[in-house]
């Protein structure tokens, strides 16, 4: 589903610039649009609100471009011509082919760029030339659905692959058009940083000089957490919050610990992952409002929950989130495998009742944009005489296999409408609304993680 966002005038395309002018250059687009300009647009001001740092290091289309299998921006935002690029790269390099990134992959990339690097053209994985990778110059691909609803400064650092020259800037603005007020547009301002990972490390102790003083900030670091980065280290000390995606994880148990415990060290931590569980944690909930339910909640001892193979995140969050309303703390974990990749976690109540919950990785033929989306649920007891049996399935996957599975009591069925738009974009739009803590994301997490620490031994 396409998210409508409001039009987008350009002010100023990508320009080039030197780290120590941006300020000046971006002055001088203020100054230019200060009152009403020849060209029939209305006057045009900065947008002094806040200031959202990303971090985009989408090193798989970077690698993918570079050895000619992938032709689009890179903008770290997974789509139909990132995917078919994988799976060509993953198919010329006899990988399984899924049409999804994975650490394989990304190792068997950078090998091939290694040796490919010094020569006078590259090849794809079939030996035939492909011409040299021009680095996307529009930089992050994500500015409608930031700018639409949220005007502010965005500082892009994009890591790229390649020999260390140095960091090279720019600077672009970008105006929604609100119906409401087509007089005046408060408008978005981009600086892009790029250079190799060392180079913007050197960097890094000017990047604080660039955000706005004195108005909250947000680091949207689109990649798996790493406490010991020192530019990580740097950017979220000087952030408000600090953002992930844990659909994107590519060893999510281990990310999910860390994640973790960066709340633990006090760090204001924001998973988009986590809201798109809104609509089963709302579910859940309305399923048990009705008075002759309300009583019998406490009698649910079994759970089980399907999700697409790939990514437990979603399903080790619900886990976390319903054990930590109900009181229920883990004591033991299994790792049973199998074709559905079986996890069994055992916890017990605050009444000392023993719960039984199967966490399950089903194989799908076509999986959805989100790696690990939740499929179905079903919550249970094994006093028969309980009212607390609840089946919730997703849209696309139906209640198959949770209805096959057979209770002896009767279900409360419900299908989960999924969020209008889940993709990260939207989701970070309307994350940038919300400011400090979140309490619910991090007790649920702390149940996640003891279960986490259990399946480590």
């Amino acid at each position: 589903m396409v998210t409508q966002s409001a039009p987008i005038v350009s002010l100023q395309a990508p320009k080039d610039v030197s780290i120590s002018d941006i300020e000046t250059e971006l002055g001088k687009i203020w100054q230019s649009y200060g009152v009403s300009s020849e060209n029939g647009l209305p006057m045009a001001s900065r947008a002094a609100t806040f200031t959202l740092v990303v971090y985009e290091p989408e090193a798989t289309q970077q690698l993918l471009a570079v050895l000619g299998f992938y032709k689009g921006p890179v903008d770290g935002i997974s789509g139909p011509r990132t995917n078919a690029a994988i799976a060509a790269a993953q198919k010329a390099y006899n990988l399984p082919v899924t049409g999804k990134s994975s650490p394989e992959l990304v190792e068997r990339l950078r090998v091939e760029y290694a040796q490919k690097r010094n020569g006078a053209g590259n090849s794809d994985g079939n030996g035939s030339s492909v011409p040299q990778y021009d680095p996307d110059a529009a930089g992050a691909g994500f500015a409608d659905a930031i700018a639409s609803t949220n005007p502010c400064r965005v500082i892009a650092l994009c890591p790229i692959v390649g020999e260390d020259e140095g960091v090279t800037a720019q600077v672009s603005a970008y105006c929604p058009i609100q119906k409401q007020s087509r007089s005046t547009l408060i408008c978005c301002e981009y600086i892009t940083l790029k250079g190799t990972e060392e180079a913007l490390e050197r960097i890094a102790g000017m990047i604080p000089a660039l955000t706005i003083s004195d108005l909250p900030k947000f680091l949207w670091w689109k990649t798996t957490p790493d406490p010991e980065n020192e530019l990580f280290k740097r950017l979220s000390a000087i952030s408000s919050s600090v953002i992930f995606d844990s659909s994107g994880f590519l060893t999510p148990e281990t990310d999910l610990l860390q994640v973790y415990g960066l709340t633990e060290s006090g760090m204001a931590i924001a998973d988009l992952n986590w809201r798109r569980l809104a609509s089963w944690q709302e579910l859940t909930a309305e399923t048990f409002d009705p008075p002759e339910r309300r009583a019998h909640i406490m009698e649910i001892d079994r759970i089980t929950l399907d999700y697409e193979k790939g990514n437990p995140a979603q399903a080790l969050m619900y886990l976390g989130w319903i054990a930590s309303r109900l009181q229920w703390t883990p004591v033991s974990y299994v790792h049973e495998g199998g074709e559905y990749d079986i996890k069994r976690v055992k916890l017990v109540g605050a009444d000392g009742r023993e719960i039984e919950a199967e966490l399950a990785a089903i194989p799908v033929v076509d999986t959805g944009e989100i790696s690990g989306d939740l499929i179905n649920l079903r919550l249970y007891s094994s006093n028969t005489a309980a009212n607390c049996c609840t089946v919730l399935c997703s849209e696309t996957g139906g209640c198959m296999r949770m209805e096959a599975g057979g209770v002896a009591q009767t279900c409360e069925t419900r299908q989960v409408t999924a969020l209008f738009d889940q993709k990260a974009e939207f989701l970070l739009s309307q994350q940038l609304q919300r400011m400090g803590r979140e309490v619910l994301y991090e007790e649920s997490m702390a149940v996640a993680t003891q279960v986490l620490k259990l399946a480590n031994g």
